[in-house]
């Protein structure tokens, strides 16, 4: 139970590495794992080999969308030596939701999820979207119009091959790539808003939810920003 409880908390730490790097180009940061009695396991970002998929659709506002699989992190350890009851599902970071659209909520996921025979804690990133301002901005046309912006941020982990840990190891997050895909309609100048906001359904897995930002412009644009982090040992 001890271990159990020890990596709950490098799961944090490691969740603290993982946003302190993931704008940040280049950036890696550790945390210290010690794991005897389960294992911690990389699961790939690779349809084949049990990555999630990832799939964001602004509804209403044509191609403004991304689809990809990511990777993500679990520890699995015997209910010989920790049980909570079966079907037990507790978060200790984050919550059920795909999608939030909050400053202040996490981007990461961790879940405590008990099998048959199992104990697992799992640990994925979820999608953040964000108006950021509406500017005033003159069109083709010379009208000037105001165009909301809205941010979708994601953090993509970048597992290329399953594989499981036991020891002591530094679990080590590389922020591997930074990409940014805007959206803006027909003539990318902005889509014509509808109904002065946007529903943002995102998929993870086979969870999925919707976030609805309420937009105060007459036109809007989307930008993907994705955090590719690296996760190594």
């Amino acid at each position: 139970a001890s271990e159990f409880e020890t990596v709950k908390k490098s799961i944090l730490v490691f969740d603290d590495a993982v946003r302190d790097v993931a704008w940040e180009l280049g950036g890696s940061r550790s945390a210290r794992f010690t794991v005897n009695y389960g294992q911690l396991e990389l699961m790939p970002n690779d349809a084949v080999k049990g990555g999630l998929p990832l799939i964001i659709n602004v509804t209403d506002y044509p191609n403004a969308s991304y689809s990809t699989y990511t990777g993500y992190v679990r520890y699995r350890i015997s209910t010989n030596y920790v049980t909570f009851g079966n079907g037990y599902e507790s978060y200790i970071l984050g919550d059920d939701k795909t999608i939030v659209s909050a400053g202040m909520e996490s981007f990461g996921r961790a879940l405590i999820k008990q099998e048959p025979s199992w104990v697992n804690i799992i640990l994925n990133y979820r999608v953040r979207a964000v108006k950021t301002y509406t500017v005033n901005v003159t069109q083709p046309d010379n009208q000037t119009v105001p165009v909301s912006y809205v941010n979708i941020w994601i953090i993509k982990m970048k597992i290329t091959s399953w594989s499981t840990f036991i020891g002591d190891f530094d679990l080590t997050a590389r922020s591997f790539n930074i990409t940014t895909k805007s959206y803006g309609g027909s003539d990318g100048n902005g889509y014509p808003v509808m109904n002065g906001k946007c529903n943002i359904l995102a998929q993870l897995g086979n969870e999925s939810d919707t976030a609805t930002i309420p937009l105060d412009g007459e036109k809007v644009v989307f930008n993907f920003i994705v955090a590719e982090i690296e996760v190594s040992t």
